[in-house]
């Protein structure tokens, strides 16, 4: 199989990358628009591959290698986490900061982005930390700290104008994947519905909760309407209740991911934005 490797990284200069590309012996380098390059037809032997991935960590460069010809003409569908992936924060935490707990839930949340607390038993102790806030704090946080993380907005114009189908699949909330369905107009999202009720939450959540299992179900509903196969599917994600739906796509992509997700990702973006998918397409 002839490999390709492909090295971005924002303001990294080009002569720190194509000192990395050499390190793979490639047969040609090319430089893309995005200022990444392009390394053809390299040797992906494992020592390659460790000596090229230290080197690039070193140098904040994501280097990534992937068969040669894929392009996103090869997909159908991309499925997105919401917290941490097509957005910077992560929701829950925010809300909680409006009760002034933000220290005790963000604790959780990381635990459980790790893979080391139960997603849906995690999710369920720190909703029940909400009770009582009022609803309108919801709203406060979309306006002044939701914000879409690098590169999302080129991205989903790249995959739209592909004919790519979008989904925000989320163990987070409705409140906030209905909102940006409308804002970025997606195709198709999932997400958990917060209980309120007298204009406050509840601190319970309505319907079963969107977990690792739930997000893996959504892609292959939403495959299984387009008419495609799970391997027509690029999913983005961060955390460990990512990882399987992750599993069952054609191109996983780790963007700013936890250890655990890195590891098991075809791609990983530590230091490019969202849009550093389409330079690893082609």
């Amino acid at each position: 199989m002839t490999m390709n490797l492909v090295l971005q990284g924002p303001g990294v200069p080009a002569a720190i990358m194509e000192g990395i590309a050499w390190l793979a012996h490639p047969a040609r380098v090319t430089v893309l628009p995005s200022q990444a390059l392009r390394c053809e037809e390299v040797a992906a032997t494992p020592d390659v591959v460790e000596a090229v991935q230290a080197a690039a960590l070193v140098a904040r460069v994501d280097a990534t290698f992937i068969e040669a010809g894929r392009t996103l003409a090869d997909f159908s569908l991309v499925a997105m986490d919401m917290d941490s992936t097509l957005i910077t924060i992560e929701c829950i935490d925010e809300i909680a900061d409006m009760q002034g707990l933000k220290a005790q839930v963000s604790e959780i949340t990381e635990s459980a982005m790790r893979g080391e607390l139960d997603f849906a038993a995690s999710l369920t102790r720190r909703v029940a930390l909400l009770a009582g806030l009022e609803a309108s704090s919801l709203e406060r946080v979309c306006e002044e700290r939701l914000r879409l993380s690098p590169g999302a907005d080129t991205m989903l114009a790249a995959v739209k104008a592909a004919g790519l189908t979008t989904l925000l699949v989320s163990g987070g909330f409705t409140f906030f994947t209905d909102r940006l369905k409308t804002r970025l107009g997606l195709d198709y999202t999932h997400a958990n519905v917060l209980e309120v009720e007298d204009g406050r939450l509840t601190g319970r959540v309505i319907g079963g909760i969107v977990d690792a299992e739930e997000k893996m179900r959504t892609v292959e509903r939403v495959c299984a309407e387009l008419g495609v196969d799970t391997r027509r599917a690029i999913v983005m994600g961060d955390g460990a209740n990512d990882l399987k739906m992750m599993g069952v796509a054609g191109l996983s992509v780790a963007f700013r991911a936890k250890p655990v997700v890195r590891a098991q990702a075809d791609v990983a973006l530590n230091f490019s934005g969202l849009d550093g998918v389409l330079a690893v397409l082609g």
